[in-house]
C-alpha cells in the first residue's frame, strides 16, 4: 500500500521506524542554485550561473557520509537545476554505493541528454523526477516562464520511458492549473509515471499568495485526490498539504475502513495507525517541515525545508546531526503541542500538523494554524 491506500508496486526502501527527534526520513540537498528556467513559483529564486560559494565536491562527500550516518534516510538532489552541478553523477554514484536511496529532480532543459539519463540508470538512481505543471503547453510554459518547456519536458519523459527509468512527475497546484487537474491526472498516466508528486503552492520565493487556491479548493482537491488514488495507475504523494492526511482519514472513516475513534491526541502513533490514515508505510508518521524532513542549501545552510526559509545552522560549521537534533527551531516544530490557533487543539495535529511553511509564509509565525484548512477541530465546536 502507499500514501493513499492504493496498492503500489513500487518500493521506496525498507520500512523502519524513524524517531524524527533524532533522524530525518528524507533529506533534500540543493546541490546548486543555477537554472536556465524562470519559473513563476520558484522557491529558490534561481540564477543562471552557479554560486561560487557552493559546497565543494569534498564537502559534498562529507555531507553524504553525515546523512548516511543518520539512519540512512532517502536523499534527493535538487536545485536550481541539479544537472548544472558538474560532479552530480560522481556524488550520486558515491551515495548509491553506500547503499543509499537517491533520487534527483532536474529541470527539463537541454542539459538533460539521453546520455545523462543512461548515466543515471547506470549509477542506480531510485527515481528521476520531472516537473509538469499543466496538461498543455500554454499552461505549463506560462508557469515555467520558458516557451517550449512543455514539449521539451514530454520529449525527455518519453526518452526516460524508453530507458525504463522510474519516473516521478511533480506538479504544483495553483490558480494556473486548478481547472485542468482531471486532464493533468490523465496525462500523468499516459506518460507512465510511477508517482504523481503534488505540491500545494506555498507563497515563498517567487510564489505569490494570489496564485494559491483557496482553503475550500484545497479541501476539494484533497477529496478528489483520495478518489483518484483508488484507481490511478500511479502512486500519489502530497507536499505542503499535510491536511490531506486528515481528509484521507475522514474519508476512510466514512467508508468504515478505519475507526474514527482511533484518532489519537498524543504522539504514540503505531505503524498500523499511520497506515490506516494514509497507507504510508514508508514513513510511519507524518513528515513536515523540520519533522522527519530537512533541507541543505547549495552553500550548506540547513533549513526545516526549502519552503520554510529559516536558517537553523550550516554544515560547514556544525555536523548535520547536531543541527537537526539540537536546533531550538526544529525542536519547536517537532512538538505539535507548541502549535497555535486551531491547530493547537486539533485532534489531527499529530498526524497532520498543517503546513508549517505555509503558516510562516502567510502569518510570519511557523507555529500558527495552517491558513488554508477549513476543518474546525472537535474541541472548538
Amino acid at each position: 500500500m502507499h500514501e493513499n491506500g492504493h496498492p503500489g508496486k513500487y518500493s521506496h526502501g525498507a520500512v523502519h521506524q524513524v524517531d524524527y527527534n533524532k533522524n530525518p526520513f528524507i533529506v533534500i540537498w540543493e546541490v546548486t542554485r543555477a537554472c536556465q528556467l524562470k519559473c513563476v513559483h520558484c522557491r529558490a529564486d534561481a540564477q543562471l550561473n552557479p554560486d561560487p560559494r557552493e559546497l565543494t565536491h569534498e564537502e559534498g562527500i562529507n555531507l553524504i557520509d553525515q546523512i548516511y550516518d543518520m539512519n540512512n534516510p532517502m536523499l534527493v538532489f535538487t536545485g536550481g537545476d541539479c544537472m548544472m552541478r558538474e560532479d552530480l553523477f560522481q556524488l550520486a554514484d558515491y551515495a548509491v554505493k553506500k547503499g543509499m536511496r537517491v533520487s534527483m529532480v532536474p529541470s527539463a532543459t537541454d542539459n538533460v541528454t539521453k546520455e545523462k539519463m543512461e548515466r543515471a540508470k547506470e549509477v542506480g538512481l531510485s527515481r528521476w523526477g520531472f516537473s509538469l505543471d499543466g496538461p498543455t503547453p500554454e499552461i505549463h510554459d506560462a508557469f515555467r516562464g520558458t516557451p517550449g518547456s512543455f514539449d521539451l519536458t514530454v520529449r525527455k519523459i518519453r526518452q526516460l520511458n524508453e530507458l525504463k527509468m522510474p519516473l516521478q512527475i511533480n506538479t504544483v497546484i495553483s490558480r494556473y492549473n486548478y481547472d485542468q487537474l482531471e486532464e493533468m491526472a490523465r496525462l500523468v498516466g499516459e506518460l507512465k509515471a510511477i508517482m504523481w508528486y503534488i505540491f500545494l503552492l506555498v507563497p515563498t520565493g517567487r510564489g505569490q499568495l494570489d496564485a494559491c487556491i483557496s482553503p475550500a479548493e484545497h479541501e476539494k482537491v484533497f477529496r478528489w485526490l483520495y478518489e483518484l488514488s483508488k484507481t490511478a495507475p500511479y502512486d500519489i504523494k502530497t507536499t505542503a498539504a499535510q491536511h490531506y492526511r486528515r481528509v484521507v482519514f475522514q474519508q476512510k472513516a466514512k467508508e468504515h475502513i478505519v475507526d474514527r475513534s482511533r484518532i489519537r491526541y498524543e504522539d504514540t502513533l503505531t505503524k498500523d495507525m499511520a497506515s490506516s490514515i494514509d497507507g504510508l508505510k514508508r514513513a510511519p508518521k507524518g513528515v513536515n517541515d523540520g519533522v522527519g524532513f530537512i533541507f541543505v542549501s547549495h552553500i550548506g545552510e540547513v533549513l526545516p525545508s526549502g519552503l520554510l526559509p529559516i536558517v537553523v545552522g550550516n554544515v560547514r560549521e556544525k555536523p548535520l546531526a547536531e543541527i537537526y537534533r539540537e536546533s531550538p527551531v526544529l525542536k519547536e516544530l517537532r512538538n505539535p503541542d507548541n502549535y497555535k490557533g486551531k491547530c493547537s487543539v486539533c485532534e489531527f495535529r499529530y498526524v497532520c500538523g498543517g503546513s508549517r511553511s505555509r503558516a510562516y509564509a502567510v502569518t510570519g509565525d511557523y507555529l500558527q494554524s495552517e491558513p488554508f484548512c477549513v476543518y474546525i477541530p472537535e474541541a472548538m465546536r
